[in-house]
């Protein structure tokens, strides 16, 4: 299934390409080990090192590092300036999918099938000690075009392509809630999720974008991830790149 160009849409990429000249390209064979999606909040007392271990991560150019900021701690008063409900909807699918109800911060899902306590160094390290994505992404450019190769695998099942913008640093000075007084810095935080189409098994998918269109909106990095879904709710994910430019 091919997804056509989408306007004002963001892409990452998990190396850099240097490329001049009009008629250049280059294919780039893009497979990190693991996505690790935070969930956290400004509003968290115990959230800060969990935040300081997901910058360590970033720096990784095996791991997709990325923050969601959850909207339900802006009740102990301070209102979290990164928070949406979608991104607390987005965990509560997560518990879901696993048969919980029981959602916390801060915690790191690793591949979209591992749940662990954010700021337990140890168990996110032996969860990515264990982490592999089975798909590898093509990334090439070609004068303003940017296109996303996923291959073919029939031994898995069909998964949704979603596009992750982001922020790589935001200094936050929190002036009330239980971190009142503290001057935080963020990182990776995403500001906004789309869905770009669909990977079939049987026949792989291409994502064209054009990569002028891809810029503003304070975004300074980007991610797509190909993850499965089941009764809508998100499961494993397969493959994955994320660039800042």
């Amino acid at each position: 299934m091919i997804a056509r160009p989408l306007s004002g849409l963001l892409l990452a990429l998990a190396a850099h390409v240097v490329f001049s000249g009009s008629a250049m390209a280059e294919t780039l064979h893009i497979a990190p080990k693991a996505v690790v999606e935070l969930f956290t909040s400004q509003g968290c007392s115990s959230c800060p090192p969990a935040d300081a271990l997901l910058t360590s991560l970033a720096e990784q150019n095996d791991v997709v590092a990325l923050a969601y900021h959850v909207d339900y701690w802006d009740y102990v008063g301070w209102k979290d300036t990164f928070a949406q409900e979608a991104y607390s909807d987005r965990q509560r699918a997560y518990a879901k999918s696993w048969g919980s109800s029981r959602i916390y911060t801060p915690q790191m899902v690793v591949n979209g099938a591992k749940a662990v306590v954010g700021s337990r160094r140890n168990e996110v390290q032996a969860a990515l000690d264990r982490a592999a994505l089975p798909l590898t992404m093509d990334i090439s450019l070609h004068n303003d075009m940017l296109k996303i190769s996923v291959p073919a695998n029939p031994d898995l099942s069909d998964a949704v392509i979603s596009l992750v913008t982001y922020v790589n640093r935001a200094d936050v000075q929190i002036e009330s809630g239980e971190n009142a007084g503290k001057s935080m810095v963020y990182t990776q935080v995403v500001t906004g999720r789309q869905i770009l189409g669909m990977w079939e098994s049987a026949n792989g998918a291409e994502v064209k974008l054009p990569i002028t269109e891809m810029l503003g909106d304070g975004n300074t990095g980007f991610a797509v991830l190909v993850q499965q879904e089941r009764n809508g709710l998100p499961g494993a994910i397969l493959a994955a790149a994320a660039y800042e430019p």
